[in-house]
């Protein structure tokens, strides 16, 4: 099996394996590069290169904003907003090549990805401190380890 076939099942399997918050933060991760990109492109001259780059950080932030349920917490608003901001400026970028324009939507993105990464850092954190431990002893003939774990063996 060739290196590039091997990555792309490596990066198919990392997708699908993956837990919602381990996928938000690879959304955004992926967005920030997405806008570097755009922005180095568009500086180099290359608008064609550019142009991809935006289109693909364009359909994150769609994507992104079409599952943000925003009753669900206070800031989902807000978040929304920022997400219609994103697009206009990134679609106004692409119109006139503007790499500065493109360089302020990343450093709007950046600590938003930050966040969500402390976030997704916290909630595996607590999953691990709610991982029933080792036994200390061993089980006796007959006895249920579920129900003494549940208080009923």
């Amino acid at each position: 099996m060739n290196l590039a076939l091997t990555r792309i099942r490596f990066r198919e399997n990392a997708i699908t394996t993956a837990g919602p918050q381990q996928i938000l933060t690879m959304l955004y991760d992926r967005l920030v590069l997405d806008l570097d990109r755009a922005a180095a492109a568009q500086r180099a001259g290359d608008r064609g290169e550019a142009n991809k780059q935006l289109d693909h950080a364009q359909d994150i932030i769609s994507g992104l904003a079409s599952t943000l349920d925003i009753d669900e917490w206070s800031g989902g608003q807000s978040l929304m907003d920022l997400y219609m901001y994103l697009l206009k400026e990134l679609v106004g970028a692409s119109i006139v090549g503007d790499a500065d324009r493109i360089a302020a939507c990343s450093t709007l993105v950046v600590p938003l990805r930050d966040a969500w990464h402390e976030a997704a850092a916290a909630v595996a954190a607590e999953a691990q401190t709610n991982i029933p431990t080792q036994r200390t002893r061993a089980l006796a003939f007959g006895e249920s380890a579920v129900g003494g774990e549940l208080g009923v063996g």
